[in-house]
């Protein structure tokens, strides 16, 4: 069956078009990724802005017609922490489900924590009990779901993302030293706060999904252009991260976009994700984390249809 999964996040607007059979994702069809940063200001006005929305609509053009062009896909979208928080969030669904077809799943905290956890470890063998950390830093907001097999045990989500903590922190182009330990402090604060105390050496390992984690890998290498077989499985440590905060932090926002490995549009944004990511590994006491490919869109796939 094919189906398709249209992920509306607050940072980005992907798709993901597979096969998918007996539980197992097969034939990956289309992967696509743009930045369209649906949640810039709702952090402030508590609402979705026009232009914003008009960005989203643009890309979900597109997506219809490459998912058309396929023939017949089941297709459903997702959206997360922007829409959840916004005013106008469910009017905005709403439009998404009558205008493209898109059956609209607005994710509840739960739901977006299991589809999570699911295609994280959705190529893993079930047998291994390793206690895990799945890491999805957002725009919005930061998940962590704990688990081992399949079995998800605990999840938070963390209002700290790479839109609202950049939008609330990073005035400055370079950022000064004193932007960057007050990002860090309050990601810190928020993390430390979501997570008590009997979970945060609860965890072997730590799997990092979606833009801020596939960057480091792809930044670690030097891959241009982006390879997501090199991306798949690779594993980043603390130092490496420091070493790309320090290189990011210290560069304009103009230099940062021609940095080989990122993507530009991530580029006003990855500093947050990068402070995001090292105090995560703090809070659980980790040296190092493995990056994946497989996040909600491949759990959506195989979970929410």
């Amino acid at each position: 069956m094919r189906r398709a999964v249209i992920d509306i996040g607050t940072n980005s607007t992907r798709l993901f078009l597979a096969e998918v059979g007996d539980g197992v994702v097969g034939d990956v069809l289309e992967r696509r990724t743009v930045i369209t940063r649906l949640g810039a200001g709702v952090d402030a006005g508590g609402r979705l802005a026009d232009d914003a929305i008009e960005r989203v609509y643009r890309v979900l053009d597109e997506y219809r017609a490459l998912i058309d062009d396929h023939g017949r896909a089941d297709a459903v979208a997702v959206m997360t922490s922007a829409v959840r928080d916004a005013a106008n969030g469910r009017a905005f669904a709403s439009t998404v489900g009558s205008r493209w077809g898109f059956e609209p799943h607005l994710l509840t905290g739960d739901e977006e924590a299991r589809l999570t956890f699911l295609g994280a470890t959705s190529e893993r063998d079930p047998e291994d009990r390793t206690p895990t950390l799945v890491i999805d830093i957002g725009g919005g907001s930061t998940e962590f779901v704990i688990g081992t097999g399949r079995e998800m045990t605990f999840h938070v989500s963390n209002q700290a993302g790479v839109v609202r903590q950049s939008e609330r922190h990073l005035r400055s182009d370079p950022p000064s030293l004193a932007e960057l330990d007050a990002l860090a402090v309050d990601v810190r604060s928020i993390l430390a706060a979501g997570v008590p105390e009997r979970y945060r050496r609860s965890v072997d390992w730590a799997i990092g999904v979606a833009g801020t984690a596939t960057s480091m890998a792809s930044i670690a290498q030097g891959l241009e252009p982006y390879d997501p077989d090199k991306v798949e499985g690779y594993v980043v440590s603390v130092d490496e991260c420091r070493r790309i905060l320090s290189l990011l932090a210290g560069m304009t926002l103009e230099r940062r976009r021609d940095v080989r490995g990122l993507h530009p549009d991530r580029a006003p944004t990855i500093v947050a994700g990068v402070i995001i990511l090292l105090e995560t590994l703090a809070l659980f006491g980790l040296t190092e984390f493995e990056v994946s490919e497989h996040d909600i869109l491949r759990g959506a796939a195989l979970g929410l249809f």
